[in-house]
């Protein structure tokens, strides 16, 4: 027989692929950054401390998470767009948003960087949108209305990203928007004249900077311009290739000390492989292959349940870390062009890692719902054949 407790676990298969992929993290922050951070900032763990914390921090918002039922976010659906589209038209308004590397994404308070707002801002609208598709389920199948008012919305935050601008962060936006559209039912024809629409916005987007045509060129050939435009590209590929099957050794790397570029942010991936070869490599992504899998799995059950809500937003979490994953790593092996985005969980990145915890708190909830769920109806079924 099964307990009403035993069912209230959570899925321990995905806490522990966390649990490891966050361990890895704060190694691989420590050791490629060692340099950089000995250099600049006076010790060598400077930003292995940074990391640190916003695990901690991260711990305890997932904690946070896990113990509010998702029924109040379903609620507070109206309220979390709007918080969400004020943090991205604030870090815009002088005073508010510091610059940084030509980029005004961090919104700053008396001087202190407080929240890279594209993160936050990404799980407000993840949770805005599931419950636009449940509310408005039968408008969004039946008209194309219906359907493109969640890209609306999505549109306009994303232009408030171009102007900071982000554009990794505006794909991945739109990427979420998408993937909960299509978890509540959509139209194929409604995603194809979509599709074909942010395609025309992305490509208009692309050339008014002439950053971004660069960075959608140069990887097609970065032996081109080695040291100019691809030279962040040229490093990755050195340090992968340098790592063989089994690498150099934790803190082997060469191409870290000073030669690549973001190696314990964008390119953390590229000193993993170079010091743990493609044995190392391969068993990252099966790392995270394991994570979206669970987490894919904690979707279907509450769509099993019928519980609408809870699955679009445990399937727009999934596809938002499985399509960062990919576009991370195709980067840096030289198969998509520059995107600015963080490995997830592996980065050093502490609004990125503070979010990212805090959304799997969010699915572990779910999780846990569902399960409750099923042990609520198995002990009224047992009451029932007792009575």
């Amino acid at each position: 027989m099964f307990s009403v407790q035993a069912e209230q676990r959570f899925d321990l298969v995905l806490v522990l692929a966390v649990a490891a992929l966050l361990g890895v993290g704060l190694v691989m922050v420590a050791s490629a950054s060692m340099s950089l951070a000995e250099r600049n900032y006076g010790g060598p763990l400077y930003f292995f401390w940074r990391q640190l914390g916003a695990v901690g921090a991260g711990l305890l918002g997932g904690w946070a998470m896990l113990r509010t039922p998702t029924a109040i976010w379903e609620r507070l659906g109206p309220m979390l767009l709007v918080l969400a589209l004020g943090l991205l038209l604030a870090v815009l308004l002088p005073g508010f948003g510091r610059t940084v590397n030509g980029s005004t994404r961090w919104l700053s308070v008396a001087g202190i960087n407080l929240i890279q707002v594209s993160e936050p801002a990404r799980l407000l609208m993840l949770l805005y949108f599931a419950g636009y598709a449940v509310r408005r389920n039968q408008e969004l199948r039946g008209s194309f209305a219906g359907f493109a008012r969640p890209i609306g919305l999505s549109i306009l935050a994303c232009g408030m990203l171009l102007l900071q601008p982000d554009f990794g962060a505006a794909l991945m936006l739109m990427v979420v928007t998408l993937a909960v559209l299509f978890a509540a039912g959509g139209r194929i024809r409604d995603f194809m004249i979509c599709a074909a629409a942010v395609l025309v916005l992305g490509a208009l987007a692309a050339v008014a900077a002439p950053y971004r045509v660069v960075r959608l060129t140069s990887f097609l050939n970065p032996w081109l311009d080695p040291y100019k435009t691809g030279f962040q590209l040229t490093n990755s590929l050195i340090a992968i290739g340098t790592g063989e099957w089994s690498g150099l050794g934790l803190g082997g790397s060469v191409q870290k000390l000073f030669y690549l570029p973001e190696a314990h942010t964008d390119f953390v991936f590229a000193v993993i492989a170079e010091e743990f070869g493609l044995v190392g490599s391969v068993t990252l992504v099966a790392l995270f292959g394991v994570v979206i899998w669970r987490a894919l799995l904690v979707a279907r059950h509450a769509a099993l349940r019928e519980r609408w809500y809870q699955a679009c937003v445990a399937f727009g979490f999934a596809v938002w870390q499985g399509a960062q994953v990919f576009i991370n790593i195709g980067v840096n092996m030289g198969i998509l062009p520059t995107k600015g985005l963080t490995l997830p969980l592996v980065s050093y990145g502490r609004s990125s890692l503070l979010v990212t915890l805090i959304g799997f708190g969010l699915l572990l909830r779910i999780d846990m719902e569902n399960r409750g769920a099923v042990g609520r109806r198995r002990a009224a079924a047992e009451r029932r054949t007792t009575a």
